[in-house]
This record gives C-alpha cells, structure tokens and sequence, in this order.
C-alpha cells in the first residue's frame, strides 16, 4: 500500500458523491428570495423563489415516497417548460426515484413503449397531453398500476380531461416542506432516462448518472461564463436532454427560469423584454424564426443575449440575423447519449474582424470538448486511431470521458457496440483540423455514393443555406441508374420567396463540383422532429432512397 494511501481514507468528511441536486439547496441558502421561475406575462405571471422553488421540490420529494416510490423507481413526466418541469428535474431524483421527461410530441404508440420500457410507476401529465396520454395507457402491455397525477395551469386554460384523482398541487401539499432528503450514494446511480428518436422500430433508452449531469451542467457554465442571476429561456425543450441539463446549471448560478409553453416568436420577443433575457438555447429552426420574424416584433429587445444552437451548422446568413439583433450565437454539438452539448465551437479572438463569410465558415465547426469532458476524439472506426489532424481524413467522433451515458436501458449488446474499445462511438463522420476543431461531414448512412465518389450531404447543405432565399434545406441519397445516386435536394423557402429549382441548381454550380449538384430540388415544409430536427429519413423516403429506412 503506497504511502499516500495508508491511513487515509475515504470518508463522509472528505468525500461525497457528485450530484446537480445540490446545486438548488445552495441557491436556496445563500439567495433565498432570489427569483427562480417566473411563467407568465404581466402582473398576473407566476413567480418563485429560490427558496419556494426548494420547498416544492423537497415536497415532491417526499409525497413521492409517501406514495411508495424511491430508489430506482422511474417517474415519467409529460410537461411543456412549465414550472412543475423544472421541479420535477430536482424533486423526482431527490426521491432517490429516475426522472423520465417524455417527448411531448410522440404518438401513443411510442409512449405505451416508454412507460413499458421503463417501468414507469408514476405519471405527471400537463393538461395539454392528457388526451394522447390516455390513448398511450390504453396501449401499455404492463399491468402495473400507474400513479397519475394531474398538472393544472392557468395559462393553458381548464383541463380537457383528468387521468388520476391526484392534482399536483394536492399531491405536493400532501409532502413535508422540510423533507430530509438524501444524495445519492454512489454518483453512479440514475438520475434520469431519455429516450432517443427512433425512426423505425423501439427507440433506446439513456441512462444519465449523477456525476454525468452535474458535470455537463457545470460544463454548461463555463462554455457560457454564466453569471449568477442570469435570465434563461427555456425555448429548448426540457424533455430533449433533460434540457441539455440546463434546468441543473440555471440552479447552480441561481439564474432565472423564464418558462414557455410553446415557440411563438411574439411571444418569446415579448418575454425577452419584459423579463430581461441573457440567455437562451434552441435548434436552428428556432433561431431560423426569430431572425425570420418581422422587424416590428423586434424592437426593444435586449442587447446582448446569449444564444446557442445544436444541430446544423450555423449559415452566414443566421449569423448575421443574430447580429443585427444584437445576440452573439454559440454553436455546440452533442448527442443524447452524451447529455446533450458536449462540444462547443469556441470562438477566439482573432475571429472578430474577419468577414462574415469566413466567421460563418470557422463557426460552422462542431468545435472542441467541454471543459469537464475528458476527450473527444476523430477515430478511425476500425482501428480507434486518430485520423490526422489535416481538415480533410474523415473519421468517426467518439468520446470518452464523465459526460457519457451509463448506457442503453436492457440493450446490453447495444450498449458494448456504442462504448466498444473504451469510447462513445457517435456515428457521425468528421474531421479534425490542425488547430483541433471538429467538423461533421455526414452521419455515416447520409453519405451519398454517386459513380464511386462520396458526396457529404452537409457540404451541399452548406451551399444551399448560402442561398438568401433559403430557410431550411436537407440533402438525400436518390437513385439513379447511370450513377446509383446522386443527390436530391429538399428546400424550405422563405416568406415571400420566389426562388425556381434551376435557381437553386445554378446557386450550387457556383460552389460546388459538378457531380456534387442536386440532381433534383423539391420544395415545400421540411419534415421535423419536436426538437427541430429535420427527419431525414422520411426524406429518404419520399426520394426512394436504398437508405430509407434508419437503424
């Protein structure tokens, strides 16, 4: 035994498990009467402090396990970003119980699988879901009883219909305001199940860890340098990523929960004002609409604002958008499977003064790691090398490190495949440029293969967010019998745009190598997930692609 080992060891006074529940204890000590969550406009908006905010939660807590749930034990949820979500992200796992927040956009089908899945034992369901979620009870194949629990909110009106013989706000009164509440034991323990999208067949289910969320939620601080009392939109969805763990990282800087129903650019603009936005996150298509939204909506915004985006890169165009407006963009890349972000295109410097063409161009990058991610890595998928760092070796990002999930939920062969060889294998091809920075070339089944060449759907997708009339474009895979495939465009247009597809084509002409042109462009509203992703493979579909279908 090492000398640095003996007669030292690990207790309680110098040890405790790494858990994001202790973050709103903290807040609620040290700014108890600090505003935590404010839903509403006006005089009649609900508001609560930080200190009422840890009551209802320990509240929560202990009507949970008055009702026999505790460690282990799953608690689904089907909110909007309404206050009892965010309580539920602090309540729920401070029962020792796993915190499933479910898409609030599925189809009974896929939430009968979930509540299956998963084990549920306990339901809290907004009014606005309780008619799908009652077509999805309907559909479970577990004969276990569900605990269901009614949310009631003003700003959606009376109730439609009522699952339980629980309100919330009864079942909370039912809890100890001073419940004596426990972290976890080990930081390894669950602290949270999301379901990933699947396309075709069952979706899979990630298991978050303690340490894995309160790191990433302290990455979240430090990407931003987060001050304390910021003001934060919830225009993510809190059901995607647990919110990209933001509900934990708003705790920890003791900021402001500013909560929204639904994507309305007047009333995200009329939220900015009156509450004093700093911050906010959201896939393009949201930024994409309030860049798009008329100039009389926007007049009298704060200056300033932080904003995020994940998914697509970020086009000059955007670019510009968030600048007139007065809000410096962050671009981040993650994956569920890693808590959201756990990449971030750090800006530097020297990026300031250069056209925004080039800016556009060193921003559209995926980036570099968090700071409390251990690695992120462009591997050969075979040999798990790094490709070199040339900007141009194409390779697989894979990760490693705390920020990465348990695993899949009863998959374990899913689970070995995704963290074989000691790394999160993502899917998605990359490169590496010599200052470190990762760029996504494609996910490996977009990659098009016409006449033998490779063609990158997002390089084609990058022209065509050049286009000034475009709003939204993806690129797939359509069959051809000369070439096998060639590329097929699908286009979302602006209000008012007036673009034909030999337009389109003669744009992409001008950036693009000839056999790389879509061969076909189609207009029309793209099809989207709830958090705003473009479903390629219905794409894949409707072009008859031999990859139509996802795995």
């Amino acid at each position: 035994m090492s000398i640095f080992d003996q007669d030292l060891p690990k207790t309680a006074a110098n040890f405790a498990p790494f858990s994001p529940l202790g973050f709103l204890e903290r807040s609620a000590s040290v700014y108890p009467d600090r505003l935590a969550i404010v839903h509403g406009l006006g005089p009649t908006a609900l508001r609560q402090t930080w200190r009422q905010t840890y009551t209802r939660c320990r509240r929560l807590a202990s009507a949970l396990q008055k009702a026999g749930l505790g460690k282990n034990d799953t608690v689904a949820v089907m909110l909007p970003n309404t206050p009892p979500m965010v309580e539920a992200h602090f309540g729920v796992p401070m029962a020792g119980a796993v915190l499933n927040a479910l898409n609030t956009r599925l189809d009974p089908e896929a939430l009968a699988f979930m509540l299956d899945h998963g084990e549920a034992k306990a339901a809290i369901v907004d009014p606005e879901f309780a008619a799908v979620f009652a077509k999805a009870l309907a559909l479970r194949q577990s004969k276990t009883p569900l605990l269901l629990i009614d949310v009631e909110d003003d700003l959606f009106g009376p109730a439609p219909l009522k699952l339980g013989h629980l309100s919330y706000e009864d079942f909370l009164s039912s809890g100890d305001p001073d419940f004596d509440w426990q972290g976890p034991a080990d930081e390894w323990d669950a602290i949270a199940l999301n379901y990933t999208s699947g396309t075709t067949g069952n979706p899979k289910g990630v298991v978050y860890h303690h340490r894995g969320a309160a790191m990433n939620a302290i990455s979240n601080v430090l990407e931003w340098d987060l001050p304390k009392h910021s003001v934060y939109l919830w225009t993510l969805p809190m059901f995607h990523c647990n919110g990209w763990c933001f509900p934990w990282t708003v705790a920890a800087r003791a900021a402001v929960n500013v909560c929204l129903r639904k994507i309305d650019p007047a009333l995200i603009f009329d939220m900015m004002r009156e509450h004093g936005v700093t911050h906010y996150c959201g896939a393009p298509i949201v930024h994409g609409l309030l860049v798009n939204a008329p100039a009389a909506l926007k007049v009298g915004l704060p200056t300033g604002v932080k904003a995020m985006v994940a998914g697509a890169a970020p086009p000059a165009s955007m670019i510009e958008g968030m600048e007139r407006m007065g809000f410096d963009l962050t671009h981040v890349y993650g994956l569920t499977e890693v808590y959201g972000p756990a990449v971030v295109c750090a800006q530097q410097g020297d990026w300031d003064p250069l056209e925004i063409g080039e800016r556009a161009r060193l921003n559209a990058r995926q980036g570099v790691r968090y700071h409390l991610q251990a690695a992120v890595q462009v591997c050969d998928p075979e040999t798990l090398q790094p490709v070199p760092w040339d900007g141009e070796t194409m390779g697989e990002i894979m990760f490693r490190g705390n920020i990465a999930m348990k695993g899949y939920l009863k998959n374990p062969k899913a689970t070995e495949e995704a963290l074989a060889g000691g790394w999160f294998h993502s899917g998605d091809l990359a490169v590496q440029y010599p200052d470190g920075y990762i760029k996504i070339k494609d996910r490996s089944k977009d990659i098009i293969i016409s006449g033998g060449e490779n063609i990158s759907s997002i390089e084609v997708e990058d022209v065509l967010y050049r286009h000034p009339d475009v709003l939204a474009a993806a690129v797939v895979a359509k069959p051809d019998a000369r070439w096998g495939e060639t590329p097929c465009a699908f286009v979302e247009l602006k209000a008012e745009a007036h673009a034909t597809p030999e337009d389109i084509v003669a744009h992409c002409k001008k950036h693009l190598a000839g056999f790389k042109v879509p061969r076909a462009v189609v207009f029309g509203e793209l099809p989207k997930t709830s958090t705003g992703k473009i479903q390629k493979f219905e794409l894949r579909q409707r072009a008859g692609s031999a990859q139509a279908i996802d795995v």
